[in-house]
């Protein structure tokens, strides 16, 4: 009884573990993707306001 315990309380661990790695890995994704898009909007009013300027 003791080792399934302790093979239960293992596994839950490593089942936590990947959940929490899985987590930061979207989050890291998530924020190279919210960068990107920040830097194309950037890029677009850049272009924009030369543009105008330009005119």
């Amino acid at each position: 009884m003791v080792v399934v315990m302790v093979l239960e309380l293992m596994v839950v661990v490593v089942v936590v573990v990947l959940v929490m790695f899985v987590v930061i890995l979207v989050i890291l994704v998530v924020e190279l993707v919210v960068m990107v898009l920040v830097m194309v909007v950037v890029m677009m009013v850049m272009m924009m306001v030369i543009i105008v300027v330009g005119m």
